[in-house]
């Protein structure tokens, strides 16, 4: 029974001798080796490792993905044109060199990230410092995050990381701005929309002007062709008349007449005295009918 006893004794020591010199490292990180205190060994490769069992050698993991570092709290910056902005960025970074990353910085990843987020806020300082607010928005965004790429890659050498990229998230005015240029966006937008009324409205009275020509010209060209229309109306009139009061000169004495009598009498209040010996009764004593009708024009 103690044999079996110190067995397992036996079986348990050594399992922790073997728990305390083994350790596995996965794609993802990098491991520190310490021997009393001292950096010994950065293992980088993956896989079952061995080191001797504490206190004479310690492991220290770092990852070794892809990290974010976010805008703190926005700060605003002055542009070349004295406005003030409040840009949000960011920041994507790795341990590059674990030796110097854990000298300056121990194994934590938030103490790196705290010394920092200053020297990045520093280096947008500079940039937009230098520039108005249109290049910064638009006509040199790219320029502005790659010149801040470029000042921290040096910096970035002495905690032990290398930068990837840098991002503006969002660039807005200062709130104690905000509403004078709001007020002044709108107020260019009235004067661009009353620049269009304006044209507008000239482009609507040339139109205008452009159709009553039109309609002037259109009338008179109709009022000539009705007048040619009517002239030669006139004339085949006048060809037909004469050919028949040719043919006939007392019917056209006669016809003549009641003309020249029903052009006397436009009104019905129209009076007319004539001499009962007069061709027009005269005219109206040629037949039967017509004499009856005699004393109608006195009732006028």
């Amino acid at each position: 029974m103690n044999r079996i006893a110190s067995i397992v004794v036996g079986a348990l020591i050594a399992f922790m001798l073997a728990s305390s010199t083994l350790f596995i490292i996965d794609q993802r990180q990098f491991a520190v080796v310490y021997a009393l205190g001292e950096i010994k060994e950065v293992i980088t490769e993956p896989g079952l490792k061995f080191k001797l069992p504490p206190p004479l050698q310690n492991v220290v993991l770092l990852d070794r993905r892809v990290q974010t570092l976010d805008s703190p709290e926005s700060r605003p910056i002055f542009t070349a044109e004295k406005k003030s902005l409040v840009i949000d960025w960011l920041v994507k970074w790795r341990v590059a060199e674990p030796r110097q990353f854990i000298r300056n910085n121990g194994a934590d990843m938030r103490n790196v990230e705290n010394r920092l987020s200053p020297v990045v806020q520093a280096a947008f300082n500079e940039e937009v410092t230098k520039r108005t607010v249109l290049a910064v928005l638009s006509t040199e965004r790219d320029k502005v995050m790659n010149d801040v790429r470029k000042r921290l890659e040096d910096e970035a050498k002495q905690f032990g990381i290398e930068i990837l990229d840098v991002r503006i998230k969002r660039v807005d005015f200062a709130a104690n701005i905000t509403d004078s240029v709001y007020r002044r966006m709108e107020s260019e937008r009235k004067r661009v929309a009353n620049e269009l009324r304006s044209t507008g409205g000239a482009d609507g009275e040339k139109i205008r002007a452009d159709a009553d020509r039109q309609r002037e010209v259109i009338v008179a060209e109709a009022y000539r062709d009705a007048q040619k229309i009517k002239g030669e109306g006139d004339a085949k009139a006048s060809a037909l008349y004469a050919d028949a009061f040719g043919r006939d000169p007392q019917f056209a004495q006669f016809y003549r007449s009641l003309e020249a009598y029903r052009t006397s009498f436009r009104n019905k209040t129209d009076v007319m005295v004539v001499d009962p010996s007069s061709d027009f009764f005269k005219a109206m004593r040629g037949s039967g009918s017509a004499g009856s009708a005699a004393p109608a024009p006195a009732r006028k």
